[in-house]
C-alpha cells in the first residue's frame, strides 16, 4: 500500500519540499499539505507591503499551483492537534487524519500573555493574515486623527522592520505620529553584531523613533514599563518571539520547557522517529539554532531529502547551518541594513538586494510548478 506523509503546515521549509516533489515526484506516497488557506502570506515582503511598497498580492503565495504540481493533496482545514502515539492528526469537524509519516511546519503563535489587558490595540505579528487585516484597520484609524501613538513591542528583526515600515508609512498619511520601538530584556538586535546595533541605533534616533528599554506589559491605554512608566497607545505591534502552538503540549511528543518539539540534525522528533518538525515550533537538541526564515529554507532543502528518504528507505542527511548568515533589514523607505556576522552596512543597494531575493523566491515558486507540469 502506498505510504501516507502528511505535511502539517505551508511554511518555508514545505515550500522548499513541494518545489522538491514538483521537480521530481515520490512514487508510490500518498502525500496531503494541511494549511488553513490555499494562500501563504510571504513574510519577507510583509515590512514592504507595510511601508507601501508592495500591494498585498505581491505577498500572497497560491499553494493550489504548487501542489498540483507536486502531486500533493491539499486539505484547507487548521491542525487543531495530534496524537504521535496513534500517528494521526487532529482537524475540526473531519475524522483524524492518519499518517505513516508526518512533518511539522505550522509555524509559531505571538505571545500575548503580558499583554491581554490591552487586546483592543494589539496587532500580533502571527498568524500574518489576521496582522494585516488589522493593520489597515489601523491605517484607516490614523489617518482619521491628527496625532498617533505607535508602540512595537519587541527589537529583534522582526520587530525592528516593522517598526520602521510602519514609521514610513503613517508619516506618509499627514498626521503627527510618535513611535516607540521597546526592546526585550535581550536589548536591541540580539544575536547581531555590534557594527549593525549601532548603525541602527543611529538610523532610529535620526527617525525620531524612540528606543526604550524593556521588558513590558500591556494595559488598558497602553504600555507598562519595568520603571513603572506608562506609555499610552493607539497602537500595539507585538513581534515579542512566537511560541508554539497549544495543541503540543497534548501531542505525546518529546518537547522542551517552552513546548517546543525536541528534534535532531536530522529534523527527526527525539520521541517519535516518524514525525520530522522544523521552524518555529522545533527546537534542536545538538546544536542552538534561531528561529529565521534563512533556516527554514535552508533546512526544507534537508527536510525534502529526508522525507523521500524515509518513505524509501534511503539514508537521511543532517542539516549543518552556515557558521553566518546574511540577514537584509528593510529600514521602511527603500533602504536596508546588510547585516553579516560582525559587519553592516546600509544603503538603497541593500534594498535592491533583499529585493532581487525576494524576487528570486517567489519565482522559483512558479518555476516548480511549470517543472512539475512539463
Amino acid at each position: 500500500m502506498a505510504q501516507r506523509i502528511v505535511l502539517a503546515g505551508a511554511g518555508h521549509a514545505h515550500l522548499e519540499v513541494l518545489k522538491a516533489l514538483a521537480e521530481r515526484p515520490l512514487a508510490d506516497a500518498h502525500i496531503v499539505l494541511i494549511n488553513p488557506s490555499r494562500y501563504v502570506t510571504y513574510s519577507g515582503r510583509v515590512p514592504g507591503w507595510m511601508a507601501g511598497h508592495y500591494d498585498l498580492a505581491q505577498c500572497r503565495i497560491d499553494l493550489l499551483p504548487l501542489v498540483r504540481a507536486a502531486g500533493v493533496e491539499l486539505l484547507e482545514q487548521p491542525v487543531a492537534g495530534m496524537d504521535a502515539d496513534r500517528d494521526c492528526v487532529a482537524c475540526p469537524g473531519i475524522p483524524p487524519i492518519e499518517y505513516d509519516w508526518l512533518s511539522l511546519n505550522v509555524g509559531g503563535e505571538t505571545d500575548v500573555s503580558w499583554f491581554e489587558a490591552a487586546e483592543p490595540l494589539l496587532l500580533p505579528v502571527r498568524p500574518l493574515a489576521e496582522f494585516a487585516e488589522r493593520w489597515q484597520t489601523l491605517l484607516a484609524q490614523a489617518e482619521r486623527e491628527r496625532a498617533f501613538r505607535l508602540r512595537v513591542v519587541g527589537a529583534g528583526a522582526a520587530g525592528v522592520e516593522l517598526a520602521l515600515a510602519a514609521q514610513h508609512r503613517l508619516c506618509s498619511l499627514g498626521s503627527g505620529v510618535a513611535v516607540s520601538l521597546i526592546t526585550s530584556a535581550q536589548g536591541l538586535l540580539p544575536g547581531h553584531g555590534g557594527m549593525a546595533v549601532r548603525a541602527l541605533e543611529r538610523e532610529l534616533r535620526a527617525r525620531k523613533i524612540a528606543l526604550v528599554r524593556g521588558p513590558a506589559a500591556g494595559t488598558e491605554s497602553g504600555v507598562l514599563l519595568p520603571t513603572g512608566e506608562s506609555l499610552p497607545a493607539d497602537g500595539i505591534i507585538l513581534a515579542t518571539g512566537r511560541r508554539p502552538p497549544c495543541w503540543l503540549s497534548l501531542s505525546r511528543l518529546a518537547l522542551d520547557e517552552e513546548d517546543h518539539v525536541q528534534v535532531d540534525a536530522q529534523q527527526r522528533s527525539l520521541s517519535h522517529a516518524n514525525v520530522f518538525a522544523v521552524g518555529d515550533i522545533c527546537q534542536r537538541v545538538d546544536r542552538p539554532l534561531a528561529h529565521s526564515g534563512v533556516h527554514a529554507v535552508m533546512g526544507g532543502k534537508v527536510l525534502a531529502h529526508n522525507l523521500r528518504a524515509a518513505a524509501q528507505g534511503g539514508a537521511y542527511r543532517p542539516y549543518r547551518p552556515k557558521p553566518r548568515s546574511l540577514y537584509l533589514l528593510g529600514l521602511g523607505d527603500q533602504r536596508a541594513l546588510a547585516s553579516w556576522g560582525p559587519l553592516a552596512a546600509r544603503g538603497r543597494w541593500a534594498w535592491r538586494w533583499k529585493q532581487r531575493i525576494d524576487e528570486r523566491y517567489m519565482a522559483s515558486l512558479t518555476f516548480a510548478t511549470k517543472a512539475g507540469r512539463g
